[in-house]
């Protein structure tokens, strides 16, 4: 392994992943999943990962072909379930005999799929604004971004939303449409996400070329994902499979842990626990930063006693 300014590459499984560790090696272990997909652990990182390190043993990553990780090569085979591999590689790699997932957006998606798949490296899961289904999550954020173009007078862009929000397009074609569709609201497409603006990320840590590059290779990796077609397929019938304990941080005026998802949660998983931050959107470790580390820090304290 080869140690750069604020994060290690790790070999797993023939490729380099970037791993950031953060707070003391007796502290609770944690393993970050980032969302997008493709967005990388560093905007976490920037807003959590100095307030958690005091109890919390974070390991935060940017998966395989994203952002600073190496970049996935165009005759390499790469799936979702490569994510999940390295996660598992990597926790053997640490050492680690268990750990908490804590996955945001699709990186609930993917900790629900690595719980499935190793049920026993698990001992907590923290879900923050997830996925389970894309095509619920797909309709609502349709719907939100309508409810903001009609605020905005854009009545074509209404019709659009609503028309293939209400259809029987595919989980694929309704994702595909809301990529479409977001640019259209211009500066106003933020608010589809974020709610509190008041703690903004600062990227200067990396020059514009060097993010450039970054987005670059997050650009492959998501396009075979989703040429993969796997995160298309809907995880809402594993919750029930949880026999951790589990939180789920949601954001009140977040889209995509929409309504449907959340009751499959509260009904299936037992136990599982949901807490919601007021003044949030998708993103309530960085929208209320405090207020999501004392909730992720008082669920660890409390499931270990």
């Amino acid at each position: 392994m080869k140690t750069i300014s604020n994060g290690t590459f790790f070999n797993i499984r023939g490729k380099d992943l970037y791993v950031e560790r953060h707070g003391p090696k007796d502290g609770y272990p944690v393993l970050y999943l980032h969302g997008g997909p493709g967005m990388g652990c560093y905007e976490f990182c920037y807003h959590q990962a100095n307030p958690l390190s005091d109890k919390v043993r974070l390991i935060a990553i940017d998966q395989r072909g994203c952002c600073r990780s190496e970049m996935i090569q165009e005759d390499e085979f790469f799936s979702l379930h490569d994510i999940v591999l390295d996660c598992e590689a990597l926790r053997k790699e640490l050492g680690i005999d268990k750990w908490t997932l804590l996955g945001h957006s699709f990186g609930g998606f993917i900790a629900l799929k690595y719980t499935t798949m190793f049920p026993d490296a698990v001992s907590r899961i923290l879900f923050e604004c997830p996925a389970f289904d894309f095509g619920l999550s797909a309709k609502s954020l349709l719907h939100k971004t309508s409810q903001i173009a009609e605020k905005e007078d854009m009545k074509r862009l209404v019709k659009e939303c609503l028309g293939l929000a209400e259809s029987d397009e595919s989980t694929r074609e309704l994702m595909m449409g809301f990529i479409e569709l977001r640019p259209k609201l211009g500066e106003k497409g933020r608010e589809i996400h974020e709610h509190n603006f008041n703690h903004p990320t600062d990227y200067s840590f990396y020059t514009e070329a060097e993010w450039e590059k970054f987005t670059n290779r997050s650009d492959v990796h998501n396009q075979r994902l989703m040429d993969g077609g796997l995160m298309f397929d809907s995880l809402l019938d594993n919750l029930k499979n949880i026999r951790q304990p589990a939180l789920l941080i949601n954001g009140q005026y977040d889209p995509v842990t929409c309504a449907e998802q959340l009751e499959r949660f509260c009904k299936d998983v037992r136990g599982g626990e949901v807490i919601t931050l007021q003044h949030s959107g998708h993103f309530p470790h960085a929208e209320e930063p405090e207020e999501f580390t004392n909730v992720v820090e008082e669920f660890l304290v409390r499931e270990e006693m």
